[in-house]
């Protein structure tokens, strides 16, 4: 075990709860750091459900190509804790996750502070000690009582589209949920709002407007045969298919786009649009994993994916990417999701599912998800792991398989087949 990990262990033990929305002890920890929120470079703050990590590895690519240096926050990691914080471009390195966990820890003196709120104080701590043109900040739940939403003048907010998740904490009105995501706003702050539902849009926009948020609209895009086409008052874009699978991956580009482009301290060149969209990153969200290990279990000639999504938007993005497929599912879900309202949308086009359960996390049982799966007229049984599912899979044809249901299941298996993000 590494010393970060460690440390991680023993910061889990200082609050009985691991999700305890306040901004309370996150004020008092980073007064007590010299207050590092005000000296970052310029940050654009994410919200949202789905596309958030797409949107942030859109405007990175964007801001890297041109030349910019960048910062990112994002959570939570697939294999490493390093993958959550990101110095000019390259992931912490371990020494320094090390140094700023242990100040973190020493200066919070024992007092009550969750996992997350004080992770992401030293990520802040990390950011304001190391100079950069731009920090991409990811909202971790919700955005009003978000442990991030410490900075008062961000470069810009954004609020990806807004669905059912974490209802537990967010409400299960779609509207009590776009209000938590949507309070990110800052007054005289650009906003950027992705697609939404009319209902989501509506308390968005109202609530950015009671903010005194500069709502930005006046932007558009539709696809092409090449890719698509971006238009807004500064002019038009014809771009190519970006970089990530599936086809919402061109709304999440528009979006990132749509950001840069309406803020004033940073310069991006034209061709930098191009080139940031068709290199962008993000593992876990609709990856090809054929050439792995788990992928030479399958026939030759087979297709492997992974993909985290976890709620019943990600289930209807899939099924749109797969719309002509047929696919074998190995499903893994944490016990508080809609696993049958992510389920359902892929029914006409799953094959077989094979439920596991997620070693070592609060998932469901693989028979609990058996039974969800076939409630919704899922042909489905059980296996031990992910490996044992690929090995039931009775075919001497080609096939494609989808492993599916939750980032942790996600995580596990990118650290089985040596496919750690860096």
């Amino acid at each position: 075990m590494r010393t970060t990990d460690r440390i991680l262990e023993r910061l889990l033990s200082l609050h009985p709860k691991i999700i305890d929305l306040s901004l309370d002890r996150m004020h008092d920890i980073l007064q007590k750091l010299g207050n590092p929120q005000e000296k970052l470079p310029p940050v654009i703050h994410v919200a949202g459900t789905n596309g958030k990590g797409s949107t942030i590895a859109y405007l990175r690519s964007i801001c890297e190509a041109a030349n910019l240096s960048v910062h990112v926050y994002t959570s939570p990691h697939l294999v490493r804790f390093n993958e959550r914080i990101r110095l000019n471009g390259k992931l912490i390195s371990e020494d320094h996750l090390q140094e700023i966990l242990e100040h973190c820890e020493d200066i919070n003196g024992g007092k009550p502070i969750t996992y997350f709120e004080i992770t992401t104080a030293a990520a802040i701590k990390a950011f304001a000690d190391n100079p950069a043109d731009v920090l991409i900040l990811e909202v971790g739940l919700g955005g009003r009582l978000d442990a991030t939403n410490v900075v008062d003048e961000p470069l810009s907010t954004v609020v990806t589209p807004v669905s059912f998740d974490h209802e537990q904490f967010l409400g299960s009105e779609i509207t009590n949920i776009a209000t938590e995501k949507a309070s990110i706003a800052k007054k005289n702050i650009p906003i950027v709002i992705g697609s939404q539902s009319k209902e989501a849009l509506t308390q968005i926009v109202k609530i950015a407007s009671e903010k005194n948020a500069l709502i930005k609209s006046d932007w558009s895009y539709e696809v092409s045969p090449e890719g698509f086409i971006y238009q807004d008052s500064y002019g038009e874009l014809n771009l190519p298919k970006p970089n990530l699978n599936g086809p919402h991956q061109i709304s999440n580009a528009a979006l990132a786009i749509a950001t840069l482009r309406h803020q004033e301290k940073i310069t991006i060149p034209k061709d930098c649009y191009t080139t940031g969209i068709s290199s962008a990153n993000w593992p876990a969200r609709m990856q090809n994993i054929t050439n792995s290990p788990f992928g030479e279990l399958l026939p030759k000639g087979s297709e492997l994916w992974l993909d985290g999504g976890h709620n019943p938007a990600a289930g209807d993005v899939i099924a749109e990417h797969f719309k002509h497929e047929k696919l074998f599912l190995i499903c893994g879900m944490m016990e508080n999701k809609d696993t049958a309202g992510y389920l359902r949308p892929l029914a006409p086009l799953t094959q077989e599912l094979f439920g596991i359960h997620v070693d070592g996390e609060a998932s469901h049982p693989a028979t609990e998800i058996v039974k969800l799966a076939w409630s919704q007229n899922i042909k489905a049984e059980t296996a031990m792991d992910v490996q044992d599912a690929l090995k039931k899979i009775n075919s001497k044809s080609p096939v494609k398989v989808l492993i599916c249901g939750s980032l942790y299941l996600a995580g596990q298996v990118l650290g089985d087949n040596d496919l750690i993000p860096d």
